[in-house]
């Protein structure tokens, strides 16, 4: 039977395995340049597709790994953080769109501004700074209040699931982890077939980003899933994920272990924080950022030289703070580690993320054409 040190040593590993992955991860974004906002400005702007081929390869490739967990039986995304049974459509829509508004304003996502963060940047400390002020706001202050109250109830329900799996479960008898498995078999080939049509991308410069990034989720799934897996907590008898915040399966996320360093930071001493996964993704990425850039000769102090360029960070920290709690995650959150386990919440809250973005995009140059 497991005792109460056999737990603390596993957490232990689950909590060191992930700042590891996340240092390789921050090592990664910032040599390959990985960037959701950049894909979309590429793609919008410039009609250029290969950072968002990138970004797709990364989501067929977590997508993969996921669905092969399942279908192996080692995780079920029943045990995830996205099992719902109903859908709350108007906060997923609405926080998505604020969301993809945000990052475009604050040139870049959290997990790019812990990015640049790590490589000097420190427009980007003041952007996490909002962010996750205002995310903890909207999880547990006044603007929680308006969120509980007004927008969670507003839902619809999912009558066989919030996994495309569990549809397909309900559509052909299989069991949940042969539908999740074929589910993921089949969209990931479809998303693979759309990335590598193009001959232009096919060459491994293009394309270790996405696999490399991609195998990221992945392996934090495992970590979190399978490493972190207790059937019977020795204290409480009950079935736990170590270390995550929800107590269930975690991946990668950014806005609400933002939240959390903040509110430790000001409030430690009052005994009830404690460490999760999604913490020490935080401090990883800025770390793995810093060495690259220390490597490669890049790192350099920069801030803000223009007020209009500190208003825009500002409101966009905002937006992406605000955003991240509604849409129950950022572009990695619900774009990478979402999206992997087929869940329809993920699909809306990136729609949303998108439709943000491009809104903002449009604002954005025809506010440009306007001044000159």
């Amino acid at each position: 039977m497991i005792t109460l040190a056999d737990v603390q040593t596993q957490s232990h590993w689950v909590l060191g395995l992930s700042f590891f992955l996340a240092v390789l991860a921050g090592g990664v974004l910032h040599r390959s340049h990985f960037c959701t906002m950049g894909a979309l400005s590429d793609i919008f702007l410039m009609g250029s597709a290969t950072r968002l081929r990138q970004w797709v390869l990364t989501v067929a490739v977590a997508i993969l790994g996921f669905g092969a967990m399942a279908g192996l039986g080692l995780i079920s995304p029943q045990n995830t953080i996205y099992a719902n049974t109903s859908l709350s459509f108007v906060s997923l829509g609405l926080g998505g769109l604020l969301f993809g508004s945000g990052m475009v304003l604050a040139s870049g996502c959290i997990s790019k501004s812990l990015t640049r963060l790590g490589a000097g940047n420190l427009k980007s400390l003041v952007v996490l700074l909002v962010v996750g002020v205002s995310a903890l706001a909207t999880m547990r202050g006044l603007p929680a209040v308006w969120r509980v109250h007004a927008l969670d109830p507003i839902i619809l329900p999912l009558s066989h699931g919030a996994f495309v799996g569990q549809w397909v479960t309900h559509w052909t008898g299989w069991t949940l982890a042969s539908a999740s498995g074929v589910s993921a078999g089949f969209v990931g080939a479809l998303l693979l077939l759309w990335v590598f049509k193009d001959a232009s991308f096919r060459s491994w410069r293009d394309a270790w980003p996405g696999l490399a990034v991609g195998s990221c989720v992945v392996v934090a799934w495992w970590v979190s899933g399978v490493l972190g897996f207790v059937s019977e907590h020795p204290e409480t008898l009950d079935t736990v994920f170590l270390t995550t915040a929800s107590a269930r399966m975690e991946a990668i996320s950014m806005t609400a272990p933002v939240a959390l360093w903040w509110d430790a930071w000001m409030y430690f001493s009052d005994g009830s924080k404690r460490l999760t996964l999604g913490m020490v993704w935080v401090p990883g990425l800025i770390l793995g950022s810093f060495l690259s850039a220390s490597h490669e000769g890049s790192f350099r102090w920069e801030g803000f030289t223009q007020t209009p360029d500190l208003v825009s960070h500002l409101l966009g920290g905002v937006l992406m703070g605000v955003g991240g709690v509604l849409a129950m995650g950022c572009t990695f959150g619900q774009g990478l580690s979402g999206l992997s386990t087929l869940s329809w919440g993920s699909m809306l809250a990136v729609a949303g993320m998108v439709l943000g973005a491009w809104l903002t995009f449009q604002w954005q140059m025809r506010r440009a054409e306007a001044l000159a």
